[in-house]
């Protein structure tokens, strides 16, 4: 296969003559979109350069400052005015090597426009300018003589949203994006990693983002006035505080604002893949979707380890099990973490220095690679690099000089802790240029690269295809060892996360409840982990649980039959952070996948897809009636139908569940069929069951604290800040799932002040605690509950001791109740001080650094 193809319908050559889709009224320079839909305008009003956005003639960004801010020279000031106009307009389409669509269209007016300063120094600046029926985009060309630098302190990109809007974010500096996505006003954003998404009152979608970013640093949003939907775009400086070191002529990424009429529009969109350059690779016959297994579970989970000893996960026999599963289920590749020497340093909480070329003890790298070749079966390499940069630079060449000799043509790289050399940012232009190096030379070598803990996507996967999938998400591994994530987080990532690119979640954990004994689970079903294989995207898709817990289950066929690429993709309905549905042509074979929150659904899926083209197979894998998250989350039916394009199915979703359906040509030979009527029936009779099952997260008994104002004595953390200031009375209850609901203190104690609203009888006060030593979180030492009139004489009327960890618990999550009964009391303000252990205890891994309160509901009767 060659490199994507282009399909070129027409180019209108850059010209003086101003187009209908380009006009320049004065000091304002127009863009429209094909369709006349979107406007971006270019301002030098007063001689400053500004940009504001029009969707539908409703202004979307208002007025916004652009420009640099240099160490090393004067900013572009107040002294700009335009010297030239070149407009275009481009209408082509182009095939991806793997993706969502088998062709694409890139389609756009674009204007170049060269601003010169009247100022001594006189400087030229280059602004190029898009407007797409999908969106906005602009990018900055400074011209000069190769060899010149430029030093960039800051980039005064503005953003100044028309209107306080919603707006679903994660903050910037929460390690490698693996944060749950925050649902706020604008104006309560402090800060926030892209792509965010914007929700307008007019039912418009935007998502901000950047594409091919190269040579420079990453782009994040900061509030710039206090309260307000203003922001900046903000780069992070290294230790010298540069954000970026550049030589002229320099090209800025692009800065993007992605625009659709509704969220399952936007989330389609391909304008961030439209905005980088067409593949560098001639020959790309060797890059190639794959399912995998592989040993990683088990280590999350604690199964094994990824060191060397009696525990070790990556061994020769159990490599070989793996391969000997996946050549038999069609699974085409197997991924063995911990194959390499050095995993004991990275395991001993220092520096990692790893040795890509060294097996571990156990591990027979050429024997696996014969015997993974003699059944059909790639073999996928792991490099963790534990984010010491200058250490595995040294290796690069000789690592993968390696894989090419043994014909090992995917890559699993890891950047997991602080980057080497210190003070340098993760997301910097250091670490930018260091992920890029890594992937031209895997092209050189032709290896497909899965890399976990990188920079976010910004579609260099157009330019660079071996760059297959990128983690920068919250992933399944939170659900094992780490922080279970809430059912509302998979229905929320198809809109902001996956606009960006590709995402190696880790779905299909078959067994939910996999360590009972240490309350640690996922909260969601079988059907769930199924229906993400369609919802989201990944050339590189792990099947990620391990090979036991996939044995003797139906529902693996589904997994077995579903492809890695597509040729057309939609989302026929959706409601970010409560359902989606998202539909994929492969061929003429389709596959739907949906999934909810923590509420049950009965939603309609429509086939109008399928076209006038006869009838279809639909096979069909969902909840059961008996399935229940928190009891029996593995209960799942298979049904056959024959539809056709005027069909619509009732999918029955129980709580935290999912729905799957393949949908092929109808063959008459087609047995054990279902009708439509019969199928949709027995969907509506669901509901009622699913709707008595548990609720994740449900509101506790209305009480008398519930919604009240909290006053906080010592600061809780925003890194889990629950609900925010009304965490503690928010009606809602916290669970084994810590990651929602609780309110975090790190090394503080806890000392909060309930204001009832008036003097009132009070007769019991309870809240509860979380006990996670493995995640180093504590039960506190003691409890404190008073009770006051006026809000500064308060009385003591009970301390409490709730259950503490101890020695050989660590791996255990327990929620510790503490209640007290005072009889009757009278009072308006509740005191509630916990005591946090403040430093891990001397038996835990983490002994002598800060630990973790996680209080629940403060429930005053």
């Amino acid at each position: 296969m060659k490199k994507s193809v282009k399909h070129l319908m027409y180019i209108v050559m850059p010209c003086l003559v101003a187009l209908a889709s380009c006009s320049h009224r004065g000091s304002v320079v127009e863009t429209l979109s094909p369709d006349g839909s979107i406007r971006i305008d270019i301002s030098t009003k007063h001689n400053v350069l500004r940009y504001r956005v029009f969707c539908n003639n409703n202004e979307v960004i208002s007025e916004s400052p652009m420009g640099f801010t240099f160490s090393d020279a004067e900013d572009f000031g107040d002294s700009l005015e335009v010297v030239d106009i070149r407009r275009h307009s481009m209408n082509e389409t182009w095939s991806p090597v793997w993706g969502t669509d088998a062709s694409i269209k890139n389609f756009y007016n674009e204007t170049v426009i060269t601003l010169k300063e009247y100022s001594r120094l006189q400087r030229n600046l280059v602004l190029t300018v898009r407007a797409y029926d999908d969106g906005v985009a602009f990018r900055y060309t400074i011209p000069g003589q190769v060899g010149d630098s430029l030093y960039i302190v800051s980039e005064n990109t503005g953003f100044r949203f028309a209107a306080d809007d919603s707006v679903w974010w994660i903050p910037a500096g929460e390690f490698a994006y693996e944060s749950l996505y925050r649902n706020t006003r604008l104006s309560e954003v402090p800060d926030a990693a892209t792509p965010m998404t914007v929700s307008t009152k007019d039912g418009v979608w935007l998502c901000v983002h950047e594409a091919a970013l190269v040579n420079y640093s990453e782009m994040y949003l900061q509030q710039s006035e206090a309260g307000k939907p203003v922001f900046r775009t903000a780069l992070w400086p290294e230790p010298d505080g540069i954000a970026a070191r550049v030589e002229t002529p320099f090209t800025s990424p692009w800065r993007c604002i992605i625009i659709g009429m509704n969220a399952g529009g936007m989330a389609t969109s391909h304008l961030i893949q439209n905005l980088n350059e067409d593949c560098r690779i001639e020959d790309t016959s060797w890059i190639r979707p794959v399912k995998f297994v592989g040993i990683w579970w088990g280590m999350h989970i604690g199964k094994y380890t990824w060191f060397e000893g009696p525990q070790q996960g990556a061994t020769t026999e159990r490599t070989k099990e793996y391969i000997d599963f996946a050549a038999a289920h069609g699974i085409e590749a197997v991924l063995a973490e911990g194959w390499n020497k050095g995993w004991e340093t990275w395991a001993g909480n220092s520096v990692a220095v790893q040795d890509f070329c060294a097996p571990a003890k156990g591990f027979d790298l050429d024997k696996v690679v014969r015997y993974a070749d003699s059944k059909g079966v790639r073999f996928i390499s792991h490099h963790e690099t534990g984010c010491n940069i200058p250490m595995y630079e040294a290796q690069l060449d000789s690592a993968m000089q390696l894989c090419r000799k043994l014909g090992i043509g995917y890559l699993k790289t890891g950047y997991a802790g602080p980057v080497i050399p210190e003070g340098y940012p993760h997301h910097g232009q250091y670490m930018v240029k260091h992920y890029q190096r890594v992937v031209e030379t895997a092209a050189k070598y032709q290896i497909c690269l899965d890399v976990h803990e990188s920079i976010k996507p910004t579609g260099l996967d157009r330019t660079w295809p071996n760059l297959m999938s990128q983690e920068a998400i919250r992933g399944n591994e939170w659900n094992a060892t780490y922080k279970a994530t809430p059912p509302s987080h998979t229905t929320i990532l198809p809109f902001t996360r996956f606009v960006a690119g590709p995402a190696d979640y880790t779905p299909g954990i078959f067994k939910v409840n996999h360590s009972p004994e240490k309350n640690k689970r996922l909260y969601c079903t079988l059907s769930h982990q199924l229906a993400l294989y369609v919802v989201f995207y990944s050339p590189m898709m792990m099947v990620s649980d391990m090979i036991e817990n996939y044995e003797n289950v139906p529902a693996f066929g589904f997994i077995e039959d579903i492809p890695c690429s597509w040729h057309e993709s939609i989302i026929p309905l959706c409601r970010p952070g409560d359902y989606v549905c998202t539909a994929r042509r492969y061929g003429d074979t389709w596959y739907v996948g949906a999934i909810t929150d923590e509420n049950c659904r009965l939603l309609t899926i429509p086939l109008w897809y399928l076209g006038n083209e006869g009838s279809y197979l639909a096979e069909i894998w969902c909840d059961a009636r008996e399935c229940d998250w928190e009891k029996s989350p593995g209960s799942i039916e298979y049904f056959r139908l024959k539809v056709s394009s005027g069909d619509s199915l009732l999918a029955a979703l129980s709580k935290t569940g999912g729905w799957v359906m393949k949908l092929s040509r109808w063959k008459e030979s087609a047995e054990g069929c279902s009708s439509v009527k019969d199928f949709n029936q027995q969907s509506k009779e669901k509901m009622p069951v699913f709707a008595k099952s548990a609720t994740i997260g449900e509101k506790a008994t209305t009480h008398r604290a519930y919604q009240k104002p909290v006053k906080y004595v010592n600061n809780f953390s925003m890194k889990f800040a629950a609900s925010g200031n009304k965490a503690l009375s928010d009606g809602i209850r916290g669970n084994y799932n810590f990651a929602a609901n609780w309110q975090g203190f790190e090394g503080n104690d806890m000392d909060v002040v309930l204001d009832l609203g008036s003097v009132t009888d009070i007769t019991s006060i309870s809240t509860a605690f979380l006990d996670s030593p493995n995640d180093w979180i504590f039960a506190p030492k003691r409890v404190v509950f008073s009770v006051s009139t006026d809000g500064n004489s308060f009385k003591t009327i009970a301390e409490k001791t709730p259950e503490a960890s101890d020695e050989g618990s660590a791996g255990i999550t327990r929620i510790a109740s503490v209640s007290v009964a005072v009889g009757k009391l009278s009072g308006r303000y509740v005191r509630v001080v916990a005591e946090n252990v403040g430093v891990c205890p001397s038996w835990h891994q983490g002994r002598g650094k800060k630990a973790w309160l996680f209080c629940d509901e403060v429930v005053v009767e």
